[in-house]
């Protein structure tokens, strides 16, 4: 099969496309021939040279934690033939991956495939801190870098629980924020101002995508520290005493999910998509930092 690999750690100048052994489903696994995979920072860390805690990987390696796909070898209760997507740690961005039965579920079919195969990480993410941080309705939340995969999906989840939200974003994601049901506002200097003009009665709880000074001004805002959630300055977290988002991703939770963009209740933005004979430019792209939205390596 190919596969976007590396053989080497380093930028994405290192991505190649390579010619890989095809794997095969054992018992209680499936194969997936998949249709697109999500990209993210962290296949950008694991290309750098960052390991997933608990694998053992070999070389070449390949990036890719999300995807979607047709199952062609089935097991357990997936049979071949079924539209899925599903997570991982490693290996999506190839054209076959095989997994526990476990990890995928049933692609609705009112999901596009670039939507499937990056639909994963962002909204598990999201709602798994939710969770977390046990946002209920009357509550207000402010989300920092709310125009990302993770933070579209956390506004929006939060919206359904009755809560209030606050976005932080660019200026030029601040109509998408109110499309999504946010309060947007600017980040940058000032943004203290901004966020308690927003919010004069307080925030409640904050979910932070953006880390550094949005970190320093969330634990002025609450003071309850276990209700500040951060997603990237895990390094501060212990020391601060914030929460960081746990493992949590499930087959069960992902179909929840999956039930929600089916009912329209849910909305998920791909920014671009590439062929996978293009991931490193997709690796540049997603290393920038900027852009709302998710970026997705496309199969033929």
């Amino acid at each position: 099969m190919k596969a976007v690999a590396f053989t080497e750690f380093g930028g994405p100048e290192v991505l190649r496309v390579l010619e890989l052994p095809e794997p095969h489903a054992g018992p209680g696994q499936v194969r997936v021939r998949v249709k697109a995979a999500g990209v993210q920072p962290y296949d950008a860390a694991v290309r750098a040279g960052w390991e997933p805690p608990g694998l053992v990987l070999g070389w070449p390696r390949v990036p890719g934690n999300e995807f979607a796909g047709v199952v062609d070898e089935g097991g357990g209760d997936i049979a071949a033939g079924t539209e899925v997507l599903g997570f991982t740690a490693v290996q999506a961005a190839a054209e076959y991956i095989v997994v526990p039965a476990t990890d995928v579920t049933p692609k609705p079919p009112e999901m596009p495939w670039e939507v499937a195969g990056g639909f994963t990480a962002g909204t598990q993410t999201a709602s798994i801190a939710l969770e977390a941080l046990q946002v209920k309705a009357g509550e207000t939340l402010l989300v920092h870098g709310a125009a990302g995969s993770v933070g579209t999906a956390a506004v929006q989840l939060a919206r359904l629980k009755g809560a209030r939200v606050i976005g932080t974003a660019s200026e030029a994601n601040q109509d998408y924020l109110r499309g999504l049901g946010a309060t947007p506002v600017v980040y940058g200097e000032g943004l203290r101002e901004r966020v308690e003009a927003a919010a004069p009665q307080g925030v409640d709880v904050v979910l932070d995508g953006a880390g550094g000074a949005a970190l320093d001004l969330s634990l002025e805002l609450v003071t309850d520290r276990r209700r500040i959630l951060t997603l990237v300055d895990h390094g501060r977290a212990a020391e601060l005493g914030v929460l960081v988002s746990k493992s949590g991703r499930s087959a069960a939770r992902l179909a929840e999910l999956a039930a929600l963009y089916a009912k329209g209740d849910l909305r998920f933005h791909v920014r671009r998509t590439y062929p996978y004979t293009e991931a490193a430019a997709a690796h540049r792209e997603i290393e920038t930092g900027h852009g709302r939205g998710k970026i997705v390596l496309t199969f033929p």
